[in-house]
């Protein structure tokens, strides 16, 4: 093989190789006598039929394999006698004009990982926000329990419903000009006064009725409504009262352990005050994390390839359309990721860096991921699959270096976060939840760009407009589009839960990544943790494709 560079320009490189006649004819060669002892024709013993003979027959089907053969090997050498770090797959090109039988040549072109300046990690301080599990929290949550555990008792017959109770309706909605409009009818339909999961009015005007009553409610439809029909339009419901209940008394005491299937009261606030502890070191470390990767940031620049910027943010990109046709007003949402698309590809480039620096980081300092731990990661993504499939996800991902790493990548990175913070100099400080909240929400905390995995980015700081109301839950074929907020926690059951409201939707921009490399960038991930840049990136990649997972 004969190699001659004809670009070498920042991080581009760009190489002609010219493999011979010969070359490739050994390799036909080799495949010939591989294939010889198997091979059946009429007239001949197995194993027997002369090697000439399967040349003329197969040979250009045997030359064609050689030359791809040929050329997968000679970019791996290329890679590994050159030491070069491709930061994506390699582009290789036949020229073309190329005949079976003659040299070939052959165009490679490349984007090589930079040389990462020794990241600096002495001096790092950190301050770390730590929020104790108030008593009034976890009776919080206790009464939440209670709530949706308390009992709703018949009310008689003349008793006038008021906010708190239950409601059970029959509906029909119809358009201003009377005609009834497709998913507004329902039978059995408990409402729960004051819960606030329907359209605004719905629920205010059920108040002071009895059970017998038939009423109309007007209404009018969010103007952000998802069934673009209604949105912003009057409407009414015909009402039949089926029947009013009213709430026992919800008590915090051992039935309530019990009926949750715990042995006593103490262990069920034993184990709420547990998740509580859990959610605030999750808000602990993320605010931690953000401030240093903040820190990273600020003291390392280096150029990056653009291929990795471009697929990063092209990544961001199709999250940002994908939800985009999920808001209220798609075209507007899209106009206005299109003022913002310098933004989104500044934070790309941000997370190619980052993700960089960290890897670097864990390859100087001994990171790595452990067989037992990416064994425990493969058992736990294969529960995503349907069990028939969960196997042959396995194989999948043991026999493509690219999965395994992008798989491997985001556990390797908190590895790296974990070595940071046990260098960092750390100072506590104890606050509510609600300033560590603030502390992360806030434009100084994300200055930089980058997100965690369990938490929106800020850029472009704009939140999205809350859902709007949507429509009832009911068995008895109510539409999930016409007048609730929420899919309400029961449906026509009698003992009615309160469900929460759903929290404003934020704009969820990049997705779950903080940086770019060590998680979805597989390469990267792989030469982050040591290994030869020349093992998969000069690989074609297989045609089998992972098995494709069952929507729940």
């Amino acid at each position: 093989m004969q190699t001659v560079e004809t670009l070498n320009e920042g991080l581009k490189r760009a190489f002609t190789l010219t493999i011979t006649a010969k070359d490739i004819d050994a390799k036909v060669d080799v495949e010939l006598k591989r294939l010889a002892p198997q091979m059946k024709m009429p007239g001949f013993r197995p194993g027997k039929v002369p090697a000439n003979l399967i040349r003329k027959m197969h040979g250009p089907a045997l030359t064609q394999d050689a030359l791809n053969a040929a050329i997968q090997e000679s970019v791996q050498t290329l890679v590994a006698e050159k030491q070069l770090r491709p930061a994506m797959q390699p582009s290789v090109e036949l020229e073309d004009g190329y005949d079976l039988g003659k040299d070939a040549v052959v165009k490679v072109e490349m984007e090589v990982l930079p040389q990462v300046p020794a990241p600096a990690i002495d001096g790092l301080k950190l301050e770390r926000l730590t929020v104790p599990v108030a008593d009034d929290a976890v009776t919080e949550q206790l009464q939440k329990f209670a709530d949706q555990q308390k009992k709703w008792d018949d009310a008689a017959d003349d008793y006038v419903a008021k906010m708190g109770d239950l409601v059970t309706v029959d509906f029909v909605g119809k358009t201003a000009d009377g005609v009834a409009f497709e998913g507004g009818t329902g039978t059995d339909m408990g409402v729960e006064l004051g819960s606030g999961r329907l359209i605004p009015g719905f629920e205010d005007q059920l108040v002071g009725v009895k059970t017998g009553d038939d009423k109309v409610l007007n209404v009018t439809f969010p103007e952000e409504y998802q069934e673009k029909s209604l949105a912003g339009q009057p409407a009414t419901f015909d009402i039949t009262v089926k029947s009013v209940k009213t709430a026992g008394e919800s008590k915090i005491d051992e039935d309530l352990a019990k009926s949750l299937g715990l042995e006593s009261l103490d262990q069920l606030t034993g184990l709420l005050k547990g998740q509580i502890e859990q959610e605030h070191n999750g808000l602990t470390r993320t605010h931690m994390k953000r401030k240093l990767l903040d820190q990273l940031a600020e003291g390392h620049d280096f150029e990056v390839p653009p291929s990795m910027v471009e697929a990063e943010f092209n990544q961001i990109w199709s999250q940002l359309q994908h939800e985009a046709t999920h808001e209220a007003d798609p075209e507007a949402a899209m106009a206005e990721m299109e003022g913002e698309r310098d933004d989104y590809r500044k934070i790309a480039e941000r997370r190619v860096r980052l993700g960089l620096l960290l890897s670097e980081i864990g390859q100087a300092n001994g990171v790595e991921v452990s067989n037992q731990e990416m064994q425990r990661l493969l058992a736990q993504a294969a529960q995503q699959y349907p069990a028939e499939q969960r196997q042959q996800f396995m194989q999948y991902v043991q026999q493509e270096p690219m999965a395994a790493a992008q798989l491997r990548a985001p556990l390797y990175e908190d590895k790296v976060v974990d070595f940071l913070f046990e260098k960092a100099e750390i100072t506590d400080r104890e606050a509510t939840r609600e300033e560590l909240e603030a502390a992360i929400e806030s434009e100084d905390g994300f200055a930089s760009g980058t997100h965690t995995h369990d938490h929106d980015n800020h850029k472009p700081k704009k939140k999205a407009a809350a859902k709007k109301k949507a429509a009832p839950a009911d068995d008895a074929g109510a539409s999930d589009e016409t007048v609730t907020e929420e899919a309400p926690a029961s449906d026509t059951t009698e003992e009615a839960k309160p469900a929460k409201k759903a929290p404003a939707k934020k704009k969820s921009a990049p997705v779950e990544a903080e940086t770019a490399v060590t998680e979805s960038s597989p390469v990267a991930a792989e030469n982050a943790e040591g290994t030869e840049a020349a093992d998969a990136p000069a690989k074609k990649p297989r045609a089998k494709k992972a098995p494709t997972k069952t929507e729940a």
